[in-house]
């Protein structure tokens, strides 16, 4: 028997850039395989390759035996491929019937769309994969995890039977992890195959049948989790040893730097995002705030840093009321900002990357003299800075739209942990970067700590919040659910207030199993 699916030879080059260098890759039916690779390693270009958005240069693709030609999507749907992406491709305001039609849709008496046929199929495809999902429900009336179904019943709508996840626990609770990775076992039992696009490698060693590691566009290895560790993944990937357990002490807490009373923030909709909440950060810790993304803390950051009114309540800085005061006088108050949204609020795209290292104190000296900014000691700055925080860039000159979003990402870190700061408000500090990066990043937001900063992170990967911090409030619909000491705290627990489950409930579910 052939394998499902055989890339050979796939090759990509873009100006500048060999993204894939002769790629070979196999994927058995019925299997799990885990696609693992820095940023710029080379998985996403592969991928859209498979999808049909690329062409390549070289190489052939072999579908059951026989070669495969991908120029459009539709090319690889028709050949049974389908891709889940990591931002879903759902339309809030239609049912789920109505999301997985488009496209596809069915019509009974010439004219009417035949929603009735749709759902019955809808009902097969989820009893016999365990994707429980409400056919006439409204998509934005689901929790992320069920609109990950929805997204993945749409695949086995269009008699998908090699899928393609890309990041796919990405926005899930540990419990709703667990739920896919049964959907993803129940698939596989049944004959589909799975390629798994993923970062964290507990998930790969847990779900993966095998393991292929891509560096720098060309295959470094296949394994297998029985043959393999977190940490020989790990060198895999960056091609050294990483350390992927945070080092740190007991924290020393001092001062509070950062009081938080009644806060209420609106989103854009006009709806309450943030519910009158109020905590405090001491000088010297780590508070971690865990929640699934979308439960208020995009807006509670937002109005901490002055992006966005609050409706009620009080900020103070080291005693100082900054509520509702602008980003300048917020960050002249010893604040850094490693913002969720790195291109909207974090980055000027067409500026060089030396501009954006200095977007926040360009105005002052030894960057500005009299008024007048002064570009070589911008441009020597930025060279040092670049060295300091690996920027991967041709030049400090480049605009930084043309970086990696990873590389992106590690401008804002160097501007930010650059200056002198009493607090740092970090905002999914890690996203999109690779472990070597995350290694680093950690290892600074710890160093902060060290020095007597207060640190403010927000992430909805847990084990980074549990690694991190000295203490975890739990947001669930714009409130705290509770506020634990992270020594205290278990994955069960956390995840359980994640999903809105009051502390005594959750202590009890995650005790009793």
């Amino acid at each position: 028997m052939p394998p499902v699916l055989e890339l050979r030879g796939i090759t990509k080059r873009f100006p500048g850039v060999l993204a894939n260098d002769h790629i070979d890759l196999t994927l058995e039916e019925g299997e799990i395989l885990a696609l693992l690779g820095e940023n710029g390693a080379g998985k996403t270009t592969l991928m859209n390759i498979l999808y049909g958005l690329y062409t390549p240069d070289e190489g052939e693709i072999y579908v059951r035996g026989r070669k495969a030609e991908i120029h459009e999507p539709n090319d690889a749907i028709a050949l049974g491929i389908g891709m889940v992406h990591q931002h879903f491709m759902l339309v809030p305001v239609l049912t789920v019937t109505e999301n997985v039609m488009l496209g596809v849709e069915s019509i009974k008496n010439g004219i009417f769309l035949d929603r009735e046929t749709a759902a019955q199929r809808i009902r097969q495809i989820s009893e016999q994969y365990g994707l429980e999902v409400d056919p006439d429900a409204y998509i934005k009336t689901l929790p992320v995890g069920v609109q990950q179904r929805v997204e993945i019943i749409k695949l086995l709508y269009r008699e998908a039977d090699i899928l393609i996840l890309d990041e796919p626990t990405a926005v899930l609770t540990p419990q709703e992890v667990e739920e896919l990775f049964k959907v993803i076992r129940s698939l596989v039992a049944q004959g589909k195959s799975v390629i798994f696009i993923t970062h964290k490698l507990k998930e790969v060693m847990e779900i993966a049948d095998r393991i292929t590691v891509l560096r720098n566009g060309r295959v470094v290895g296949t394994t297998t989790p029985a043959q393999t560790s977190e940490t020989d993944l790990a060198a895999m990937m960056v091609g050294r040893e990483v350390l992927l357990q945070v080092q740190k002490g007991p924290a020393r807490p001092g001062e509070t730097v950062l009081e938080v009373e009644g806060l209420k923030v609106m989103d854009d909709r006009g709806n309450l995002a943030v519910r009158g909440i109020s905590f405090q950060v001491r000088a010297g810790e780590v508070l971690g705030i865990a929640g699934v993304q979308g439960n208020g803390q995009t807006e509670l950051v937002q109005a901490l840093t002055g992006l966005r009114p609050a409706l009620a309540g009080r900020v103070r800085i080291l005693g100082e009321d900054v509520t509702n005061a602008s980003p300048r006088r917020v960050l002249e108050r010893g604040v850094a900002h490693v913002p969720e949204d790195r291109q909207q609020d974090g980055l000027v795209l067409s500026f060089p990357v030396a501009d954006n290292l200095v977007l926040n104190t360009y105005y002052l000296p030894p960057f500005a003299r009299l008024g007048v900014m002064d570009h070589e000691t911008i441009i020597a700055t930025a060279e040092r800075r670049v060295r300091e925080f690996d920027v991967r860039t041709p030049s400090v000159l480049t605009p930084v739209a043309n970086l990696s979003g990873g590389n992106q990402q590690k401008v804002i870190v160097a501007r930010e942990f650059s200056r002198p700061i009493r607090l740092l408000i970090a905002s999914q500090p890690t996203r999109g970067l690779d472990v070597g990066s995350i290694e680093y990043i950690h290892r600074r937001i710890i160093e902060k700590r060290d020095e007597g900063c207060a640190v403010l992170l927000v992430s909805p990967e847990l084990d980074e919040v549990l690694g991190l911090s000295d203490r975890i409030a739990v947001m669930y619909e714009g409130e705290i659910m509770a506020i634990l000491p992270a020594d205290q705290a278990t994955k069960e627990e956390i995840g359980l207030l994640m999903a809105g489950v009051r502390r005594e409930e959750a202590r009890y579910e995650a005790t009793v199993g």
